[in-house]
């Protein structure tokens, strides 16, 4: 196994030895062209933190390029391969619904509009032309990934432990979350199942309101979920990020994935925090 990283350095203190690190600019489809000759997969996963600062032009710029020109210079390399991948798959998110209150998304949902929305349009499209190059391409809209260290977790976390855990605006916005080791354990089932392709939404099949999910951590913690962030201070310290990341969210549903025979470790959103926070305090 391979892993192409920015900052091979870190990547390497965070995998250890369990892949081979190869520094990568994430733009340019050189310097890693032999490393890819005859795999088994290619997997994207690259893209610029959503979550790294308040959007401006200058960001969401950056937020779209980063996924487009990782995208792009994985297309070249299959062109350009002898032996080709047998598959591609394609990190996307299910901001690509948009802001969609209640309504039940499945991977045949319209786009939504947006910010992000547009960002997964636009990185989805490459799609076609993987798929052009006679390889098998998997998209996946990945939800809020809870895992142990790193993503949304540890920040959500951090609030509670401190006592002063709640919810953002009304609480009403829907969170399709999925934990750790069933968004891995899903990747891989796309990469062995060679009749799979298309669009696959990564989320557990038990989405939940950010209300609930706040009273399930403050339960799993032993904390109380008790304050309430009003939506107009979201708005004031993040602007638009606020809006599309934090005071909407979309009620997505993973079809597909079970359809074709996928079992979720964790379908229950208790069950999870309760087996991720537990990892972390015997760490």
């Amino acid at each position: 196994m391979v892993a192409l990283s920015r900052d091979a350095e870190g990547a390497r203190e965070s995998i250890g030895n369990t892949a081979k690190v190869v520094q990568w600019d994430a733009r340019t489809p050189t310097g890693w062209d032999h490393e890819a000759d005859g795999a088994h997969a290619i997997i994207n996963l690259a893209g610029e933190n959503l979550a790294s600062g308040r959007w401006n032009q200058a960001r969401k710029s950056r937020i779209l390029q980063s996924r487009l020109d990782t995208t792009k210079a994985i297309v070249e390399i299959v062109k350009s391969l002898h032996n080709k991948p047998k598959v591609v798959i394609l990190a996307s998110a299910i901001g690509y619904y948009g802001p969609r209150g209640d309504d039940q998304l499945d991977e045949a949902a319209a786009p939504g509009e947006g910010f992000l929305a547009n960002v997964c349009r636009q990185a989805e499209r490459f799609a076609e032309e993987i798929q052009g190059l006679g390889v098998r391409c998997a998209i996946i809209r990945s939800g809020v990934v809870l895992g142990r260290s790193g993503g949304a977790l540890p920040r959500m976390i951090l609030p509670f432990r401190l006592y002063l855990g709640g919810h953002l605006g009304s609480g009403r916005q829907w969170c399709s979350w999925i934990s750790l080791d069933d968004e891995v354990a899903a990747i891989r089932f796309l990469m062995e199942n060679e009749n799979l392709q298309g669009v696959f939404n990564l989320t557990a099949p038990q989405p939940v309101t950010m209300k609930e999910f706040c009273h399930i951590l403050g339960r799993v913690l032993n904390r109380p979920a008790w304050l309430n962030v009003p939506a107009f201070a979201a708005q004031l310290a993040l602007g638009e990020m606020a809006d599309e990341m934090l005071l909407s969210g979309q009620r997505v549903l993973p079809v597909r994935l079970p359809a074709a025979g996928f079992k979720f470790k964790y379908p229950d959103l208790e069950e999870a925090l309760s087996d991720i926070i537990s990892e972390r305090a015997r760490s």
